[in-house]
């Protein structure tokens, strides 16, 4: 993978285990969904797509709420 390089997804996203979860995530998305975010990629496959919109500051992790729990965590 050649573009975006690791280091801009790095200075977005502080780890590469929540960027690679991210990044998934948003894949997903877009093959069910279809919906695209930027106007042109330069991947053509929807995880390339995903690394693109992180790079570009289009998506985001949320932070995470310290009082919720979940079913698994019960």
């Amino acid at each position: 993978m050649l573009y975006p390089s690791i280091d801009a997804l790095k200075s977005k996203i502080d780890s590469k285990y929540s960027l690679v979860s991210l990044a998934a995530k948003r894949a997903r998305q877009m093959q069910e969904q279809g919906d695209e975010r930027l106007r042109g990629y330069v991947s053509y496959k929807p995880v390339g797509k995903a690394l693109e919109e992180v790079a570009a500051g289009i998506l985001n992790k949320e932070k995470q709420d310290e009082s919720t729990i979940y079913e698994d965590e019960v």
